[in-house]
């Protein structure tokens, strides 16, 4: 099984992360012409780099041919007030490109969304990519207490991190490794200036993104992780700890942007095969479960909602037969692990339960492609499960179907229909 392994001893952020993707093999022209796709006026800028001796590729984005950093940090810091000294970091990126809701000229997290889900790149990739940006979003929604369609990414700033996000999901889903694992993060020490004060390292948005995470401070006063560098650890779905047995048969290593004494301010990368037998691409999953025998179904069924709103990747709830001959419900909950204490004291809240088991295992999944096709109720979406490239399931997106039915009152199965044989009456490339 192909393993990739992030050794962030000096931590991570979205550029260090592209630089090292690069160094390890990437094609830099897939990533630059993944930027130019975007259409955001950005370019990507990849230059060899000496750090502590050792040799380097870094990224730079470029909007209109200038900094993106630069420019987000003199238009920002200008027009509101709020600098962005970075005096203090290891990384070029601003630490944080989001936004409390005052600031409304930026871009949401649903355009941005849209604009990933339109861009021209696999869909694994896109789901990489806006995974990390609704990790993003959370957090902030969380720090400032606010819905998360409120928060906003600065016009420049969101720019840079679009570019670092979708380039770098782009060149993780590029390396094809079957499983993603990750250091404990050295999230450095000191002071940053965030937009709305001065805070300590890791910064606010940062150190929710790494709940959970093994982090260390080695003494060095700058600011190691990166929100975005956080986030894309997160939506590859990292596993935590030492490195693997495997054979290395490829090593990256991607530069921040400072330059201190002594201290080599790099990602390295690591790719090689575990010798086990190799697996449809999967990730790791949080399991929890619990029976309760006392617990309304009204009730029941309004925690499902709410815990597929707070992030559960699925909801699953079946009858078992419990101690003292009593039938009761088993609740089975999925999701990734940012999302597993929000979930964990959602069941503790919303049901009965006193105890839940909590597990985490692998899941293979086969990579999803969407392809629209018309009816004469509207444009339905086909969803398509690809293994190794070959379609072996196809169906209609049940909410495209459900609403082109409710919009034209026609039955559901009449449109779920038409949508699969339009589907397969559509000529193929």
């Amino acid at each position: 099984m192909r393993i990739a392994y992030l050794e962030c001893f000096a931590g991570i952020s979205g550029d260090m992360f592209l630089g090292a993707l690069v160094d390890a093999g990437v094609d830099p022209k897939l990533l630059e012409e993944t930027v130019q796709s975007l259409q955001l006026g950005a370019t990507l800028k990849i230059e060899t780099v000496d750090r502590s001796g050792i040799s380097a590729a870094q990224a730079h984005v470029l909007v209109d041919g200038a900094s993106a950093e630069a420019i987000h940090a003199s238009t920002h810091s200008h027009e509101h007030d709020h600098p962005h000294n970075h005096d203090h970091d290891a990384h070029s990126h601003s630490h944080s490109h989001l936004e409390a809701p005052v600031h409304s000229h930026g871009r949401s997290l649903s355009v941005i969304r849209k604009l990933i889900e339109t861009a021209p790149v696999a869909a694994a990739a896109k789901e990489i990519a806006i995974r990390a940006f609704e990790l993003l979003g959370q957090s902030e929604a969380k720090i400032h207490n606010v819905p998360i369609e409120t928060i906003h990414f600065h016009e420049v700033g969101a720019v840079d991190s679009i570019v670092d996000i979708v380039a770098g999901a782009v060149g993780a889903h590029a390396l094809n490794a079957s499983a993603w694992i990750c250091s404990p993060l050295n999230v450095g020490g000191g002071m940053v200036e965030c937009a709305h004060g001065t805070f300590p390292v890791p910064a606010p948005a940062t150190m929710d993104l790494l709940q959970g995470a093994p982090t260390y401070s080695s003494g060095i006063q700058m600011e190691l992780v990166t929100p975005t560098g956080a986030a894309l650890v997160r939506a590859l779905n990292c596993s935590f700890g030492p490195a693997p047995a495997m054979r290395v048969d490829k090593i990256g290593y991607g530069a921040g942007s400072r330059n201190p004494k002594r201290f080599p301010n790099v990602l390295r990368l690591s790719l090689g095969e575990t010798g086990e037998a190799d697996a449809i691409a999967g990730d790791v999953v949080v399991v929890m479960e619990t029976a309760v025998d006392d617990l309304n179904p009204q009730i029941l069924g309004d925690f499902t909602e709410r815990a597929l709103q707070a992030g559960a990747l699925d909801v699953m709830c079946s009858s078992v037969h419990m101690k003292k001959n009593r039938l009761a419900t088993l609740i089975t909950v999925l999701c990734d692990r940012g999302h597993a204490q929000q979930l964990q004291q959602l069941l503790f809240r919303e049901t009965s339960t006193l105890g839940v088991r909590i597990r985490e295992e692998r899941r293979a999944c086969l990579e999803r492609k969407f392809v629209p096709v018309k009816t004469a109720w509207g444009e339905i979406r086909i969803k398509l499960g690809l293994l190794n490239g070959t379609e072996v399931n196809t169906a209609p997106e049940y909410e495209d179907c459900r609403r082109c039915a409710e919009t034209h009152s026609v039955p559901l199965k009449l449109v779920m229909q038409a949508a699969l044989a339009a589907y397969q009456s559509a000529p193929r490339n």
